[in-house]
């Protein structure tokens, strides 16, 4: 199993899973399909399906020119409203492509019809490979959109007992900021500062910081460590389910601050660059 990582939009990930036997291809949330058949055609490879894993535009945009441009394609998901769905899926379903096994496990919080989707190929030394749009993300998961706290506490659980070995491929590039606010959570962790020493080195590189593993995600990522004493401290909560909203919260917070000084950031660039003009002195 071969998964290319495709960057797309602002900050988005689509993917190309292939079979490398039988050069089946699947694609998972295409927001650029002419970017995507180009990958596929420089691969040489057959699109059968694709995994849409909720409705957002960012994540399903492509499917109506996918389908166009590749009349019979399977498109797959749990929700209605992702476009040109083909097939509804249920969860705990299980598909077939190829060798490629995939697992479908219903996660709701970030929408009510999140679908998360663990791949894998029987006798095969690759680890296990979870694409978890905005359920679960590098150090971070999804808002809260359309769920409650319970439901995407439950959602973290379930994707939390798959073998640590799985790579995580997630929806967005959210990695460095998500990290810094672990940090603010946990100080102390050293996973955290270890990662996000990582991550800003990646992110100067301009290269991206999926994968990561489960096991890793259980060491550094506060929305998997809602038991932990540290994490419940820093919320003021005990029950999970609490520590979790609470952490929504501080993010939601957290993020906001961060938004208010890009602008201001951008600009200083945009003068350093040259796009704007400084005011002239009166």
């Amino acid at each position: 199993m071969k998964v290319k990582v495709i960057p797309v939009l602002e900050d988005n990930y689509m993917y190309l899973v292939i079979e490398e036997l039988t050069r089946e291809a699947v694609a998972v949330d295409v927001a650029v399909p002419k970017r995507l058949l180009e990958i596929v055609g420089r691969e040489g490879v057959s699109l059968t399906a694709v995994l849409t894993t909720h409705h957002h535009w960012d994540h399903a945009r492509g499917n109506p020119e996918l389908a166009r441009l590749r009349p019979g394609l399977a498109v797959l998901g749990a929700d209605e409203r992702i476009f040109s769905l083909t097939r509804r899926l249920a969860h705990g379903e299980e598909l077939r492509f190829g060798a490629i096994h995939v697992r479908c496990l219903l996660t709701p919080g970030h929408t009510s019809g999140h679908m998360s989707y663990f791949l894998w190929e029987d006798d095969c030394p690759d680890p296990p490979a979870l694409f978890s749009g905005d359920a679960l993300s590098v150090a971070g998961c999804g808002s809260c959109l359309e769920g409650s706290a319970q439901q995407m506490y439950q959602s973290l659980a379930e994707l939390g007992t798959l073998p640590p070995e799985t790579k995580v491929f997630c929806g967005h590039e959210h990695t460095l900021s998500n990290l810094e606010f672990a940090q603010k959570v946990e100080p102390c962790n050293d996973h955290v500062r270890a990662k996000l020493a990582w991550a800003k080195k990646r992110d100067e590189d301009d290269v991206p910081t999926v994968p990561s593993t489960l096991g890793e995600e259980r060491l550094y990522n506060p929305f998997l460590r809602v038991a932990e004493e540290p994490v419940r401290k820093f919320t003021g909560k005990a029950v999970p389910a609490d520590v979790l909203e609470a952490l929504c919260k501080e993010r939601a917070r957290f993020e906001q601050v961060g938004e208010l000084r890009q602008p201001q950031a951008r600009a200083l660039l945009a003068l350093q660059w040259g796009l704007l003009s400084a005011a002239p002195h009166e």
